[in-house]
C-alpha cells in the first residue's frame, strides 16, 4: 500500500512550489492528495504524513521524508503550538478536507447548519443569528442579525444574498483560504442567508486577481447545487477596483455599471442589488453561519470579549517569522499575535510599528500591545481591525513614506464621486512630499516640492505644513462619501503622532526656532 501524502493546493502553497513537491511523491510512488491550507505560510510547501508535517519543502527533499530521517519534520501537526492554541470554527476543516469533495464535506458535519436552519425556519434562524452576536467580518462590524432582520422584514417579491469577496487588503487572505480550501461553508452559509430572509438568488463577487478561488467556487456552486435548491448561486468576477470592496460600489459593479459610491441611505438592505432588498456579508461573516447554526447561536457568544462575539480568522504577515492564518476569540492581545504567535520579526530587529485593518489601518507601537483585539479596543484607541489583517515592520521602516503610500494609495483608488477623497488624497500626497522634504529626506514627487503658494509671500513652515496635513486628514474622515476616504487618515495621523521624528518634527526646540 502505497504512503499517501496530503498536500495543499491553495494558492499561496502553490506559490511556494507546492506542485513541484507534490508531483516529486507522485514520481516515488506516493498516493498524492490535495488538500486545504493549515494556515502556517512560512512553512509551505507542507506535507502531511499519517499525521506528522515536513516543510517547507523541496522536491529535493522528498526522499529523505520518505526514508524518515528528514530534518524537516514539525511533528504532529494538530499538537503544533500555532495550530494547537486556536479556536478553529470558520477554519476547522482547514488543512484537512479536499476543497472539492462533498463525502468530505459531509463527514465533517457540513449541510448540518441548513438542515437546522430549514427546521427551525426563518425567524428562528435569524434569532441565533443574533443571539450569537455575529458582527461583519469584512471590516465595518455591523450585528448581521440586524442586516438580517432588515432584509426579511422588506417587502418585495425579489431579494438578494451578495457575498462581498472582493478581499482587497494587504496582508488578508482568510476570504481567499475559505473559497479556495472550503467553498462549501461559504455556499451553506449564503443558503441558510437567503432562507432566512427569503431571497432565492446569491451571487459571490470575487477579485479577479484570485484566479484559484474563481475556479474552485464555480466548481464548488455546480456541484452543490442539489444540497441547496431552490437556492441558487452564481459567480461573478470584479475588475480589480478597490473601492468595489465597498458594498454599495460592488453592487454598481454587479449591476454593470461603474464601480462607484452609491449615497445612502437608502440602505442595501432596503434597496440594494437592482433596487431589491439585499444582503450584503463579507466571505467570513457567512462562512461563520453554519457553525452558529449547527451549535447554537448562544455556543459562538460564549466566546469572544466585549462585545466583539465569537472568533476571528487574524492574518499575520508584514516582516513576521510566522506568517500565517490564526482564528482566536476575540480578546486576546496585539502583542500576543506578533510576538508569541507570530514570532516577531523575520529580520530579527525590533519590532517598530504593526499596521493592524489593511493599507487604510493605522500603526501601533509596542506601546498598544495590551490592546484586546476587539472592535472597540481599538476603536478607542484610534485605530480599526477591519478585515484582522496585520502587517508587522521593524526599526528600518520609514513611517513618512508608509503615510505618503497611504494617501497616494487611496488617489489611485478612490472613485472619484465624492470630493475629500478625490482632491483631498491628491493634495495630501502634496503637503507630505513637501513635509518630507523639508525634513531631509529624498521626495517622491519632484514637481509637488515648489511652493506652490500663489497667493503667500512666505512659504509655509513645518508646524503649518503638518497642520495642513491635520485639517486635510479631518475633512477626509468626517466628509468622505466611504471608507475609502474616510479612513485614510487613520495611517497618516498614526504615523504623525507615533513617529514624528519621520516628519522632522520630533524636537520642538527646533521648531520653534524656525
Amino acid at each position: 500500500m502505497s504512503v499517501v501524502v496530503r498536500i495543499s493546493d491553495d494558492a499561496l502553497a502553490i506559490a511556494c512550489g507546492a506542485d513541484a513537491v507534490a508531483a516529486a511523491f507522485a514520481a516515488a510512488g506516493c498516493t498524492v492528495e490535495r488538500i486545504s491550507s493549515w494556515g502556517m505560510h512560512w512553512l509551505e510547501p507542507l506535507a502531511e504524513i499519517a499525521g506528522e508535517g515536513f516543510g517547507p519543502l523541496t522536491p529535493g527533499d522528498v526522499a529523505a521524508v520518505l526514508a524518515g530521517n528528514s530534518p524537516l519534520s514539525i511533528g504532529a501537526i494538530a499538537a503544533h503550538p500555532f495550530i494547537a492554541r486556536q479556536q478553529r470554527f470558520t477554519f476547522a476543516r482547514a488543512g484537512q478536507t479536499r476543497p472539492l469533495s462533498l463525502d468530505d464535506y459531509a463527514a465533517t458535519g457540513g449541510w448540518a447548519g441548513l438542515a437546522r436552519a430549514r427546521e427551525l425556519g426563518p425567524e428562528a434562524t435569524i434569532a441565533e443569528v443574533t443571539q450569537s452576536g455575529l458582527r461583519g467580518r469584512g471590516g465595518a462590524g455591523f450585528p448581521a442579525g440586524i442586516k438580517w432582520t432588515t432584509v426579511s422584514r422588506a417587502v418585495s417579491a425579489r431579494k438578494y444574498v451578495v457575498c462581498n469577496a472582493d478581499e482587497g487588503d494587504s496582508a488578508t487572505f482568510a476570504d481567499r483560504m475559505v473559497m479556495e480550501g472550503d467553498p462549501f461553508m461559504l455556499i451553506e452559509g449564503m443558503a441558510i442567508a437567503g432562507h432566512a430572509v427569503g431571497a432565492d438568488m446569491g451571487y459571490v463577487y470575487i477579485r479577479s486577481e484570485y484566479p484559484h478561488a474563481i475556479a474552485k467556487m464555480q466548481a464548488a456552486v455546480e456541484l452543490a447545487a442539489a444540497h441547496i435548491a431552490p437556492f441558487r448561486v452564481e459567480v461573478r468576477v470584479g475588475a480589480g477596483a478597490y473601492v468595489c470592496g465597498e458594498e454599495t460600489s460592488l453592487l454598481n459593479s454587479l449591476e454593470g455599471k461603474r464601480g462607484e459610491v452609491r449615497a445612502k441611505p437608502p440602505l442595501p438592505a432596503i434597496e440594494g442589488l437592482f433596487g431589491k432588498p439585499t444582503v450584503v456579508n463579507n466571505v467570513l461573516t457567512l462562512a461563520a453561519v453554519p457553525w452558529i447554526l449547527a451549535h447554537g447561536g448562544a455556543a459562538y457568544a460564549a466566546v469572544g470579549f466585549g462585545r466583539s462575539r465569537g472568533t476571528m480568522p487574524i492574518q499575520i504577515a508584514g516582516n513576521v517569522r510566522h506568517g500565517g492564518l490564526f482564528e482566536v476569540g476575540f480578546g486576546v492581545t496585539l502583542g500576543e499575535l506578533v510576538m508569541e504567535i507570530g514570532g516577531g520579526t523575520a529580520s530579527g530587529r525590533p519590532v517598530r510599528a504593526v499596521q493592524v485593518g489593511g493599507p487604510l489601518g493605522a500603526y501601533h507601537t509596542p506601546d498598544d500591545f495590551h490592546l484586546p483585539f476587539d472592535y472597540e479596543s481599538f476603536a478607542a484607541a484610534d485605530g480599526l481591525i477591519g478585515h484582522a489583517g496585520l502587517s508587522v515592520f521593524d526599526d528600518t521602516a520609514d513611517m513618512s513614506a508608509l503615510a505618503r503610500f497611504a494617501m497616494q494609495f487611496c488617489a489611485v483608488e478612490s472613485c472619484g464621486k465624492c470630493t475629500p477623497c478625490r482632491i483631498g488624497s491628491t493634495r495630501g500626497v502634496e503637503v507630505i512630499d513637501r513635509i518630507r522634504a523639508r525634513s531631509g529626506r529624498e521626495a517622491d514627487r519632484v514637481e509637488a516640492l515648489p511652493q506652490m503658494h500663489n497667493a503667500r509671500k512666505a512659504p509655509r513652515t513645518l508646524a503649518e505644513e503638518v497642520s495642513l496635513l491635520e485639517d486635510l486628514c479631518e475633512t477626509m474622515k468626517f466628509g468622505s462619501l466611504c471608507a475609502l476616504g474616510g479612513f485614510t487618515p487613520y495611517p497618516v495621523l498614526s504615523a504623525l503622532r507615533h513617529f514624528p521624528e519621520d516628519f522632522g518634527i520630533a524636537a520642538p526646540a527646533q521648531e520653534a526656532a524656525e
